[in-house]
């Protein structure tokens, strides 16, 4: 007998929609499908990739006014690009357009998951501490993420709300957070050991429970 595959966001759906309880989710469940594109830089050379590169520093220079002769020399860089076969234009319509649809598959939320109530792993960076217990925080998904690394993905931190306040251990600690996760991009402010952060959030949840970490929840 052979049984269909399904989709992983339909399976995830489904699971959600029939639960009475929050149902786990990992943080590849907070992004959307992926958006496939063609890539036209896949068949140019690194060194054509280079030479495309300086150009755009040229423009920028060009366009600033911090460089007198910046206009001359990307002039005479495109004219070369142009020599060799590239559409230049068009490689560089491509790469604005690329960038657009990289940034809303770092930003936009699973709408599959959006509304409902779920539980995941991950590492609170706090942003609001009341007798000694984080009432307001970031979850995110790796240690130190946002302090040591960049930050992750918008939609790959969770802004927390908690009143009762959740006393943790370190900000090495995992936890385990539950209830219902909403789409609400906006901009938190981290301060840091060297200063402030801004951080872009996709999603917000007033949670139910917070809980230390443990595998076998």
């Amino acid at each position: 007998m052979k049984f269909l595959a399904l989709p992983a966001a339909l399976l995830l759906s489904t699971a959600i929609a029939q639960a009475s309880e929050p149902v786990k989710v990992d943080w590849a469940d907070l992004a959307p499908p992926y958006t496939a594109y063609e890539n036209p830089f896949a068949d140019i050379s690194s060194a054509h990739m280079s030479r495309l590169s300086h150009l755009l520093q040229l423009q920028t220079l060009a366009e600033t006014g911090t460089d007198a002769y910046a206009a001359e020399d990307a002039a005479n860089l495109r004219q070369e690009l142009i020599d060799s076969g590239l559409d230049v234009d068009f490689l560089f319509a491509e790469r604005l357009r690329i960038m657009d649809l990289r940034m809303k598959d770092a930003t936009a939320p699973n709408e599959t998951i959006v509304g409902q109530t779920v539980r995941i792993p991950g590492y609170i960076l706090p942003l609001d501490v009341q007798d000694g217990k984080a009432v307001e925080f970031l979850l995110v998904p790796t240690v130190g993420a946002c302090i040591h690394v960049p930050p992750p993905p918008a939609n790959q931190i969770v802004h927390v709300s908690y009143p009762e306040g959740f006393e943790a251990t370190g900000l090495y600690a995992p936890i385990w957070i539950s209830g219902q996760i909403k789409s609400d991009p906006q901009e938190k402010s981290l301060w840091l050991v060297d200063g402030e952060s801004k951080v872009n959030i996709t999603y917000t949840m007033d949670a139910a429970t917070v809980e230390p970490y443990t595998d076998t929840q």
